[in-house]
């Protein structure tokens, strides 16, 4: 390839995606009040008013609390109610956010998904309301007012870069949060939770960018450049001649239809001590799924864009792991294919040898995210010996299902890391329902071709494409199997997810079992 080509190809690629991709709404602490259209104030259950609500209070006098009071607004959690500005306050209109108990706010009594959630909602609602022209005033501290930050840093994430009229745009480039005590917040706020809310903000563009901009090579390119500059971080790409080298034949087949070949990235963090085993995260990063020549239903194929999720939330924890400067070894495994129906794709009926030595039978070209996992599973396994391997995967619609948009569906052999990971969803908001895995489903994946089959009359949905994946790691890794088929993206808002499209789902959870249980202290 010529230089004058590549410089050419370059500048095709940036004018067709724009740079607001790369944009982020930045969250800042201050102790004073600038002036904006509107202000999200603080308001306790109650309607009691902290430091600054009471100054504001004193601005207007008495004017603030007496519309609190005739409107009953309570100030339970979340909740929240925009009235006029009295006479006296530098604002055309107040917002008023609902706190809980002031007693809640306090470090020893924190449920920090609430505040999360409550910044999340309070940031929609003010940005519906002043068009992003506002501040909040916030009477909280430390932990409470780091997690309110980090809610409305998510809460305030839109996929708008497409739209061509300002008045579709909701993306706001700034979020001012103003506390009286607010230096220990920031930091805690600038240390912990913006990396892993950058992380989720990052995921969710890469997921929800249509299949003709994210593909294997742009997805490894895109996070790439998302990773330069940090510290300890390490990028391998096995390309698809690499993968005939290693035998992997389960990933190498799916990508053969599609004229964008398949790649595995593997990102590895090493912030901990030499020699540690890392904690192994890997993804399904199926960029498009058409089902290949078993063609899914055309009506519902258009958000098979959403189908790499898994490989998108396994690099994202990374991101937020390297981010903040943990002091763990972890690696991340993003299998990344495109299925296609090309003249060159895969049929049902072939047999392909993965990896691990193991034959399947394809009995499904649709069932090829358990396909590239099981070269992705076992090349983390015996590369890295792993403290714990853990993989997402949107991979069947029967746990969407049993679980709808509420829970992801959780597999393992192992009790007391599941247990953990299931603790650990409640307090994150990153909801887990473990499905049952066992002897089974281990055999409804037996072939009469092959060692095994990728899917099969009787074979039990959700649960046999657990099996088919436990298959490939050893039994004594402790393993944990993701499918977030059903929770992965919604078109319904959350307080933390206002955009239709990815919910970044995982990075949450993940990010705080790594902390809980394997960061060096």
């Amino acid at each position: 390839m010529t230089a004058l080509f590549k410089i050419i190809m370059v500048a095709f690629f940036v004018a067709a995606v724009p740079l607001s991709a790369f944009a982020q709404t930045t969250v800042t602490f201050a102790d004073e009040m600038r002036g904006a259209k509107g202000i999200a104030l603080g308001v306790f259950e109650g309607g009691k008013l902290g430091i600054l609500g009471a100054r504001l209070d004193r601005d207007a006098n008495g004017a603030l609390s007496h519309a609190i009071s005739a409107t009953e607004f309570d100030g339970k959690s979340t909740t929240t109610l925009l009235i006029p500005a009295p006479e006296g306050i530098d604002a055309r209109q107040i917002l008023l956010v609902g706190l809980g108990t002031e007693k809640g706010a306090e470090d020893h009594d924190l449920d920090g998904l609430a505040f999360q959630n409550m910044g999340g909602s309070a940031a929609q609602k003010a940005i519906a309301a002043f068009k992003g022209d506002f501040t909040f005033v916030m009477d909280l501290k430390d932990n409470a007012l780091a997690q309110f930050g980090f809610g409305a840093k998510l809460g305030s994430y839109y996929f708008d870069k497409y739209y061509t009229h300002a008045d579709r745009q909701k993306s706001v480039e700034e979020l001012t949060i103003v506390a009286a005590d607010y230096r220990d917040a920031q930091r805690l706020f600038q240390n912990e939770f913006n990396p892993v809310a950058d992380a989720i903000w990052f995921t969710r563009d890469i997921s929800n960018e249509p299949a003709n901009v994210i593909y294997p090579q742009s997805f490894i390119d895109r996070w790439t450049a998302h990773f330069d500059g940090m510290d300890n971080v390490s990028i391998k790409v096995i390309d698809e001649q690499e993968m005939l080298e290693k035998g992997m034949g389960a990933i190498y087949g799916v990508g053969r239809g599609s004229k964008r070949p398949p790649r595995m990235m593997i990102v590895e963090y090493m912030g901990g001590k030499d020699g540690d085993a890392p904690v192994v995260i890997a993804g399904k990063g199926i960029t498009f799924d058409t089902g290949g020549i078993s063609l899914k239903n055309p009506p519902n194929m258009w958000n098979m864009k959403f189908d790499m999720s898994g490989a998108a939330s396994a690099v994202g924890t990374i991101h937020a792991l390297a981010g903040r400067g943990a002091n763990v070894n972890a690696v991340a495994i993003a299998a990344l294919a495109e299925n296609m129906p090309g003249g060159n794709a895969q049929r049902p009926g072939d047999v392909v040898k993965s990896m691990s030595g193991k034959t399947i039978q394809i009995r499904s070209t649709d069932a090829e995210g358990r396909l590239v996992l099981a070269d992705g599973l076992y090349y983390g396994d015996i590369t890295y010996n792993p403290v714990a391997l853990i993989n997402l995967a949107t991979l069947t619609g029967s746990a969407r299902s049993a679980l709808g948009a509420d829970y992801g569906a959780l597999f393992s052999r192992h009790d007391d890391l599941a247990n953990t990971l299931l603790s650990l969803g409640e307090k994150t908001g990153d909801t887990l329902w473990r499905l049952p895995l066992n002897d089974n489903h281990f055999k409804a994946i037996e072939n009469n071709v092959a060692d095994v089959m990728n899917s099969g009359p009787g074979a039990p949905g959700a649960s046999a494409g657990a099996a088919f994946l436990g298959t490939f790691v050893r039994e004594t890794t402790p393993w944990a199997h993701f499918d977030i088929a059903g929770i992965a993206y919604s078109d319904t808002a959350s307080p933390t997810k206002a955009s239709p499209g990815s919910r970044g789902f995982g990075i949450r959870l993940l990010n705080a079992y790594v902390k809980a249980h394997h960061e060096n202290k």
